[in-house]
Order: structure tokens, then C-alpha cells, then sequence
């Protein structure tokens, strides 16, 4: 028997700021009570000790969630320089401690500018990445290490902020592609400057089209009425709004709906956003022959968009 539903069908994306000292799944059940939604994910997760831009998918929008994975992301860090942690961060356990040498400004942005590009980057043991079945942090507590292999990423930015370089403390704004881990990123920094590095402060700052500033705290989603939560919901098409759009009489809607290719248009294949003259109603592709056929349709009782 199917279990019963015992909340409410919601449609959207809310944007939360999330605090430090909760992780993402925990953020998003508290927001998910709030709005008392029967279903909800979240795009992408933020450790513990991050703080910052956590898009919440909600009913339909979750279909969405695992395109907003391939994102692009940025976030502000504070490395601490002469500190390793099993971690990266400052929450983990200190392997080892290791001399700053006499740094400037110069040497700084030299060798941040090495970082810029695409990259070799070793995924830590502390990530959700998985080895023979199992999690890589759940080994990692075990006190087991496996290797692991180099993935390409790419960096778009990385600036210097801050230097603090009588305390080894550097803050910097990084711009990266999706799989980027950034506790990674620092402890390879602080090896190439001849030392060693750990987090003690991340906050993303942009994940895709969306900025920090449209995002919610929980505090100030709570101080909301129904009215006003129903408005934070971001429409589901939002993050596809760089796909082009088809728009589609109500007897071609009907024909998508049932599964069934029409033609539009002779165009090389591309995947396209679909609507009815109602509603938005999910993703097709147009082949070769110029036929549209759907990949990915959604099922919006009750529209937000």
C-alpha cells in the first residue's frame, strides 16, 4: 500500500541562506516543515561549517534539482595557513602544523593565478563520494583511506581578498565549476605556498543564475505568513531559462502529454523548454528531422509560475 500523504503538494525553489552548524539535509527538512510539503531535495551540499546559498527544490521542482547539480558555484573562503586538519577544516582533528614562509601580496596572487583553469583535483576522504559501495567520509571515520583519482575541474576565478600574513590567514573569492571541492582547493594552495591549509570559513555566494541577496535565513522565513511563503517560490522553470523556448498550441500540449512526437521546426537537435498556452510544461528535444519529442514533462496541479 502507498504511504499517504500527509502534506501539501508545493511546486518551487526556495533560496536559503543556510547557517552554520546544521547540515544541508537538516536545513531542509526544517524548511520543508515550514511549508508543510509532501516532497522536497536540495541542489547540491553545503558541509556543516558552510554557510550560505542553498537552493530547496520542492514537489514537481525536484525533477529540476539534478540539471541545477551541474551549476556552476561561487563562495568566499578564509584559509588558515601552517594547520592540516583529517577534514580540511577547522572542525576535523589537526595532522599536522607546518611554518609559514615570509609571504607578500605578489607571491599571493602568483600563485592563486596558477590555480585559474582547468585542474587535477583529488577529491578528500571527507566527501560523499562513494568506494566500492561505501561513502568515502564513512571510511574516513574509520580511520581507512583509499585512493582516489584525479578529477579535471575548472576554476574561473580566484581573488584575493583578504591577507592577513602575520597570522597566515587569507580570504579569497572563488569562482568554479561543478565537483569543485574547495577544502581541497585550499590544501593544495597552502602546499603550493610551502606550508599547509585548512578551512575555517565557507560561504557560498552564487549557485548558477542565483545570487546570496535573493536568498531566505530560516529566521526570516519563519517570521512569514502563508501568503508570504507562497511568494519566496521560485518557479520551476527559473534555472532553465537559458534553454530555448517553445511555446505550443493547446491541441500540440495535449500530443506531448501523451507521449508523442510533433513537428515544430527544422533544427538541429536541442533540448528546448516546452508550454502549453497554460502552463509551463517541462523539457523536449527536437531531432534532426525536426520533430519534438518529450524528455522530461511536470505535473503542476497547482502552478506557481
Amino acid at each position: 500500500m502507498a504511504k499517504r500523504k500527509t502534506g501539501r503538494d508545493v511546486h518551487g525553489i526556495v533560496l536559503l541562506d543556510k547557517r552554520q552548524g546544521v547540515s544541508s539535509n537538516q536545513a531542509l527538512q526544517e524548511v520543508k516543515r515550514l511549508f508543510n510539503a509532501n516532497k522536497a531535495g536540495h541542489t547540491g551540499a553545503l558541509d556543516p561549517l558552510a554557510t550560505g546559498l542553498l537552493p530547496l527544490c520542492f514537489g514537481e521542482a525536484t525533477k529540476v534539482s539534478a540539471l541545477m547539480l551541474d551549476d556552476d558555484k561561487r563562495y568566499l573562503v578564509t584559509l588558515q595557513l601552517g594547520v592540516m586538519t583529517d577534514t580540511g577544516d577547522s572542525e576535523g582533528k589537526v595532522i599536522a602544523e607546518m611554518p609559514v614562509p615570509a609571504l607578500d601580496n605578489v607571491r599571493l596572487r602568483d600563485c592563486l593565478a596558477g590555480f585559474v583553469g582547468e585542474i587535477e583535483q583529488v577529491p578528500p576522504m571527507y566527501s560523499a563520494l562513494k568506494h566500492q559501495g561505501k561513502k568515502l567520509y564513512e571510511l574516513a571515520r574509520e580511520g581507512k583511506t583509499v585512493e582516489r583519482q584525479a578529477r579535471r575541474i575548472k576554476i574561473y576565478e580566484l581573488q584575493l581578498i583578504e591577507a592577513d600574513i602575520e597570522h597566515g590567514r587569507l580570504m579569497l573569492d572563488v569562482s568554479c565549476s561543478k565537483g569543485t571541492y574547495i577544502r581541497s582547493l585550499a590544501e593544495d594552495i597552502g602546499h603550493s605556498l610551502g606550508s599547509c591549509a585548512s578551512v575555517t570559513m565557507l560561504r557560498r555566494t552564487a549557485a548558477g543564475m542565483f545570487g546570496i541577496g535573493q536568498a531566505h535565513t530560516l529566521a526570516e522565513l519563519q517570521a512569514m505568513n502563508a501568503e508570504q511563503l507562497q511568494q519566496v517560490l521560485i518557479a520551476l522553470d527559473q534555472p532553465l531559462l537559458g534553454m530555448p523556448e517553445i511555446a505550443l498550441t493547446a491541441e500540440q500540449a495535449e500530443r506531448i502529454r501523451q507521449g508523442q512526437r510533433i513537428r515544430v521546426v527544422e533544427a538541429a537537435a536541442e533540448r528546448v523548454r516546452i508550454y502549453s498556452p497554460e502552463c509551463f510544461l517541462g523539457l523536449g528535444e527536437i531531432s534532426m528531422d525536426g520533430k519534438l519529442a518529450p524528455k522530461k514533462l511536470f505535473h503542476l496541479d497547482s502552478q506557481t509560475n
